[in-house]
């Protein structure tokens, strides 16, 4: 298998930094579990404070983040309202399934994102041969939406909506910082349309591991227990923590050069026949691409551009998801469109 130079596969491919490297290897460690890591707390606090909450948590995946906060607000039977498109419908390996002994309605939303009416709509009227509505979940930016961008003003609406029903609200934020950048509104104000939110270190952030999620003190009280039930417990895990700290020094508002990248790639690749994508929607780091009316599908092209160095993944026949990142600079997403351009001519 042809090693990729040009790796657009997902912004979990990136990799930490020399600086980066550095300041793991100078963290001042101890013993997470007894509470004896200051980088670690020293990363947690920082994280609470950025969203705008009690106290946080540092754990080693998203996917663990999002099992936590709906095992915590969520008992067997419980319904959780989300998007058809989410994480944790699609990739998590039926965690709410089995960990929670939750389900979930999905929401047939546009681009990712669900409006306040479906959600309304979606609300269970409280018949005892139903499921109980108990957590309104949306995922910042919205992955299988293209990386879109959920407007502050829906959420506080979901909000609102949720409070009215005593519905708890979680937002997956994976790539929360992303649309911080991109809107323009603080992660606090974000936060504070939720009950819970985590942010993930390992996506665009550069970061080799981890995700730390936020809430109320009492809610991270009963997080604990769950973190050692999933195995995310740790011990010095200071030397990740100082990664998640350097990240958030250096490397959120470099997100904007992900935006600028991922969108000049949409415009050239507009420009190859056959192939659809529209750059007005492309608003983060991620853009997904239409090569229904190429020559070759999804698959062939990804194979091809393989060869060429080049690794956008298929999401299927028809389409192509690309993602930018810190490691893929101008000049590698000019080679990126070229080689689209030379395989699809």
């Amino acid at each position: 298998m042809s090693v990729p130079t040009i790796d657009l596969f997902s912004d979990t491919k990136t990799r930490p930094s020399k600086p980066m490297l550095h300041a793991m290897v100078a963290a001042e460690t101890g013993d997470e579990q007894a509470g004896e890591d200051p980088t670690t707390i020293a990363l947690q606090e920082r994280v609470a404070s950025l969203l705008g909450k009690e106290a946080a948590l540092f754990v080693p995946s998203g996917t663990m983040c999002n099992q936590i906060a709906i095992a915590v607000q969520c008992q067997p039977g419980d319904e959780i309202i989300a998007d058809k498109t989410a994480h944790i419908i699609n990739f998590e390996a039926a965690g709410v399934a089995v960990i929670a002994r939750a389900m979930i309605k999905p929401l047939d939303g546009l681009r990712g994102l669900f409006s306040v009416s479906q959600a309304k709509e979606a609300i269970r009227a409280g018949f005892r041969h139903a499921p109980s509505s108990k957590m309104v979940s949306v995922e910042q930016t919205a992955n299988l939406g293209g990386g879109s961008v959920w407007p502050l003003e829906v959420l506080q609406s979901i909000q609102e909506l949720s409070a009215e029903h005593n519905l708890v609200t979680h937002m997956d934020g994976a790539r929360l910082l992303n649309a911080v950048v991109a809107s323009g509104v603080s992660a606090a104000d974000y936060g504070a349309t939720v009950d819970t939110v985590w942010i993930d270190l390992s996506k665009g952030l550069g970061c080799p591991i981890g995700g730390v999620i936020a809430g109320s003190q009492d809610f991270i009280d009963q997080a604990w227990p769950w973190k050692q039930r999933l195995g995310g417990s740790m011990r010095q895990s200071g030397i990740l923590a100082a990664a998640g700290l350097y990240a958030l020094d250096h490397n959120v508002k470099r997100l904007a050069e992900d935006h600028l990248n991922a969108k000049n790639l949409a415009i050239q690749l507009a420009q190859i026949p056959g192939i659809k994508i529209d750059p007005t929607t492309v608003e983060t780091n991620i853009l997904l691409i239409n090569v229904a009316d190429a020559k070759l599908s999804a698959y062939d092209i990804s194979e091809k551009l393989l060869l060429d160095g080049v690794r956008i993944g298929a999401m299927g026949p028809d389409i192509m998801r690309a993602v930018t990142h810190l490691d893929v600079d101008e000049a590698g997403i000019t080679h990126a469109a070229d080689a689209f351009k030379t395989i699809c001519s």
